[in-house]
Order: structure tokens, then C-alpha cells, then sequence
């Protein structure tokens, strides 16, 4: 990164020990809301600015909501963080529309049958997202051990907004998790010969505090990578997770070949575990925590099933023959 402003941004958003993925969204907002100003520096510029940029995005740009939102917490970072700027009231740009719609949901028989059309870590990945509520990038950042098959649990511990959450596990997949868990170990083992091979990633503050952790078993990925790459925030050479690209593909060439016609994706199996719990009796609270709503509102987008209340909670992957191999 060529420009010493940018790279100052970087750091504090390294401090602050954001993913990967965040740093790279907020440092692109930040770059389109400087050129958008002809390049003049945010130190110069202020609330009236963001404002303008923001009316842009909604009315020209035609965003969606969550993408003006993006952009916002975005600047509200750069001020706020990184310059140490107070701003003024802004909140009168006008806000991109978000859809009103409701979720895609699958039946059970057609998540039967696109698991028919699934192989590997796209189908294990599949079923965790429905039979335990994960989003895809919940699913392939999962550690070895986040799965504990006595309380038939799994901890979700980078979901959204950096929550953990605790949620269910399918007592059918505790087989297909093992063999998954021993193939991660005899990769850990490979890598351990390694001399360049720098540990799997750990959030900052965790590797200070456990030096020894990335090269343990528990800290792995679930779910590795074909092969090392190199860590942009370290250069150390490591084994990430897949890619959530390659988990959403599979499941878009399965829905295809399952002739699947609703719009469905990665996230439909989410939306599907949620709506078929409710219709199960799970009360509405208890699928809030399972999905780590922090507003019950978010929630409630599933009770165009009934919610006939209830409080046990069995995973909707115990009502399908899903493959062990």
C-alpha cells in the first residue's frame, strides 16, 4: 500500500484486530470516499462530506442498504479511530431502501435432495449451515476445537459483529465430524515437518498470550486449505481454511442439479434451519440465541411459520438420511 495515510489506516484497523476481510471493506470506502471528494484529505472534510458521499451512494449509486451501511461504519471508523474527530449530525442523508422480502426457505425434501448432489467438505459444510444455523463464514472458520461431541455443541466463536455463540449439533453428523477431525490431524502432522510452516492464524492478542497455540491441534481449521499461502498481516507461512467462494459454488451447481428453481443459496439453509425449528415448536428466544441474533426483531422475520412455542431444541438434520461418507 503506496500511501503512508492508508497504511496508518491499516494499523489502527490491525489494532483493533478486525478480520482480514473488514480491513480490506473499510480501507476500500475510505479510498472511494477520498477520490469521490477529488482526492482532498478526510482531516480536511467532515460530517457535511459524509453526508454527500452517503446521498451518492443511495441516489446515484442505487446501493442497497446494507452496502450504505457498510460504507457509513466505515467512516465513522476513519473519524472516530483513526483521526480522533468527534463529527457533528449527519443522520439526514437519505438511506437506501432495503428489500422487503422475506427469506428464501427450502423444504426438507428439497434440502434432501440437494445434499443428493454434494461431495466432501461443500456437503459437511451444507449440512452444518442447516442442521446447526451457521453462515458460510461461520462454517469454514471453525477450529478443531469449536466441536464437542459429548454436549453435542458447537462454538461459534467469529460469527457476525465478533459474537460467539454456542449453538446445536446434529448427532448425525458426529461421525462425518471425526473423520474430518482425524484428516485435519495427519495434515497437522505433515505440517509440524514443515520449516516454513508458521502455525495456523490467531487473532493478535491470542498469540501473544498463547505463543504455542498456533501450532497446537485444537487451533486448526475444520475445515484446511489445499496448501500454505502467506499470512498478508505476518508473511508467515500458513494453512488458511477454504474459501467460502468454493462452498457457495458447489451448493449453486447442486441446487442446479437438483432443479431447485428458488432463488436459494449458502445462506437459504440458514434461513431454513431457523423456519423449520419454528414450525418444530422452538420457541422464538431460542432461535435467536442459536442464530446470534442480538435483536429479537431480526428473529421474528420467521414467524410467517407458526410459532407455536416450545423450548427444546433438536437439530432439523436429525429428520434426514444424510450420507456418512
Amino acid at each position: 500500500m503506496k500511501s503512508p495515510f492508508l497504511n496508518f489506516v491499516r494499523d489502527a484497523i490491525r489494532a483493533k484486530q478486525y478480520s482480514i476481510r473488514t480491513e480490506k471493506t473499510y480501507l476500500h470506502w475510505i479510498v472511494r470516499y477520498i477520490r469521490f471528494h477529488q482526492m482532498q484529505h478526510p482531516k480536511d472534510m467532515g460530517a457535511v462530506h459524509i453526508r454527500q458521499f452517503l446521498d451518492h451512494l443511495a441516489v446515484k449509486g442505487k446501493v442497497a442498504a446494507n452496502t450504505q451501511k457498510t460504507a457509513l461504519n466505515s467512516l465513522v471508523f476513519l473519524y472516530r479511530q483513526v483521526l480522533g474527530v468527534e463529527l457533528e449530525d449527519f443522520s439526514d442523508f437519505y438511506r437506501a431502501r432495503a428489500p422487503n422480502k422475506l427469506p428464501t426457505v427450502l423444504t426438507q425434501q428439497e434440502i434432501s435432495r440437494l445434499f443428493s448432489h454434494l461431495t466432501g467438505d461443500a456437503l459437511t459444510c451444507s449440512a452444518l449451515m442447516y442442521g446447526s444455523g451457521l453462515r458460510v463464514m461461520e462454517t469454514v472458520r471453525l477450529r478443531v476445537q469449536d466441536v464437542d461431541f459429548d454436549k453435542l455443541t458447537i462454538l461459534v466463536r467469529e460469527g457476525k459483529g465478533r459474537k460467539q455463540r454456542i449453538t446445536t449439533l446434529a448427532p448425525e453428523l458426529a461421525t462425518r465430524l471425526r473423520r474430518q477431525i482425524d484428516w485435519v490431524e495427519s495434515l497437522w502432522h505433515k505440517d509440524r515437518q514443515e520449516r516454513t510452516w508458521g502455525g495456523v492464524y490467531l487473532p493478535n492478542a491470542l498469540e501473544r498470550k498463547y505463543p504455542s497455540a498456533p501450532f497446537e491441534l485444537g487451533w486448526q481449521y475444520l475445515f484446511p486449505a489445499a496448501g500454505f499461502s502467506s499470512d498478508p498481516r505476518s508473511d508467515k507461512s500458513r494453512r488458511h481454511h477454504i474459501g467460502e467462494q468454493s462452498v457457495q459454488r458447489s451448493v449453486k451447481r447442486a441446487l442446479n442439479k437438483a432443479s431447485i428453481s428458488k432463488p436459494a443459496s449458502c445462506h437459504s439453509l440458514r434461513h431454513s434451519f431457523a423456519t423449520h425449528l419454528l414450525e418444530r415448536g422452538a420457541d422464538i428466544r431460542t432461535i435467536q440465541a442459536q442464530l446470534g441474533h442480538s435483536d429479537i426483531r431480526t428473529t421474528e422475520i420467521y414467524t410467517h411459520v407458526l410459532n407455536r412455542g416450545g423450548h427444546a431444541v433438536r437439530s432439523p438434520l436429525s429428520d434426514l438420511a444424510l450420507k456418512t461418507s
